[in-house]
């Protein structure tokens, strides 16, 4: 079974490793191009694909249109038999169509659940105890398709987005060979999703990633862990932007301070009051400054407004 691997993160390289490492014949990968980046930006990088690609000597395609009538003649020259999609960007209808055996998406949720660019912030902000991964046949819209194989992975109550991202590379790539197997042997049906469980995972971008703190401590708790690694939950201090990184939370129902207090012993804790107790902070990152544990903060640092934000938040 000839396999075309279209990927570009270490998320996709993963699976490529072990699909190479089972015996898997990839005869091509396709992922993004390369770009410039680096301190200075002045260093042109490879896709963590690309470069696991050519560590095993395999051919590589980086186009830059996915319709381009030379990648296209190029892609069918390998005659594969099946496509397989980790973390890449959507495929035309004339790409995913071509092999004989189909197109197939690794996705990173239970879908129909959390369809789109950023279904583990989703899940972790939405506060699930659950997720996985599916596998399942592209057709013309976006993480529609007929689910092949799906297995499902724990959210603990401390994982950020980047743990589970984490398990979810091992347990993704697992489930990829899995189901490639079950295709090599002939012995597999689909299942239709439910359009009644669809819920959607919509990419996030910097802006989105500002802290309520107006909103119920266990909700400011899962969108600051949710937001860990990338982008990064913010709000400001002192009138400076700071990503709130490592935290707790404590619940206090008879606290009477206003959302959005800083309370701290300007030595060793900062804490930040939602509704129904605090956000504990241990470590942060102020604009244009390094990740600080709290008490490496506080020795170089004196918080003058106590309160984050530029103004008072009315409830």
């Amino acid at each position: 079974m000839k396999i075309v691997f279209f990927g570009t993160p270490e998320f996709a390289a993963t699976s490529l490793n072990v699909l190479i490492s089972e015996g898997f014949e990839v005869v091509c990968v396709v992922t993004a191009k390369d770009h410039m980046g680096g301190r200075g930006g002045k260093q042109l990088l490879q896709s963590e694909v690309k470069k696991l690609a050519l560590e095993k000597n395999l051919p590589v395609l980086q186009p830059e249109k996915l319709k381009n009538e030379a990648f296209i003649e190029s892609l069918s020259a390998f005659k594969a038999d099946i496509f397989v999609v980790v973390a890449f960007r959507m495929l035309p209808e004339i790409v995913w169509s071509m092999p004989p055996l189909g197109s197939y998406n690794l996705h990173g949720s239970l879908l129909p659940c959390y369809r789109g660019a950023a279904p583990i912030h989703w899940a972790v902000i939405n506060g699930e105890i659950e997720t996985g991964v599916t596998v399942f046949k592209l057709k013309h819209d976006i993480d529609t398709g007929d689910i092949l194989l799906q297995e499902s992975l724990p959210i603990l109550p401390e994982d950020t987005t980047g743990a589970v991202y984490n398990k979810m590379q091992q347990l993704g790539a697992k489930t990829l060979v899995k189901a490639l197997k079950m295709i090599q042997s002939g012995n597999y049906s689909f299942k239709k999703q439910d359009g009644t469980l669809v819920s959607h995972a919509p990419k996030i971008f910097h802006a989105d990633a500002e802290i309520n703190f107006t909103q119920n401590v266990g909700v400011v708790f899962n969108f600051i862990r949710g937001m860990n690694p990338f982008p990064g939950a913010w709000t400001f201090i002192d009138g400076k932007e700071c990503k709130i990184l490592s935290i707790t939370s404590e619940v206090d129902e008879l606290d009477t301070n206003l959302p959005g207090t800083i309370i701290t012993d300007h030595k060793k804790w900062i804490k930040i009051k939602s509704l129904g107790g605090f956000i504990n902070v241990s470590e942060l990152k102020m604009q244009g400054g390094k990740a600080l544990k709290i008490h490496e903060f506080l020795a170089g640092n004196k918080i003058t407004n106590l309160f984050v934000g530029n103004q008072i938040i009315k409830m």
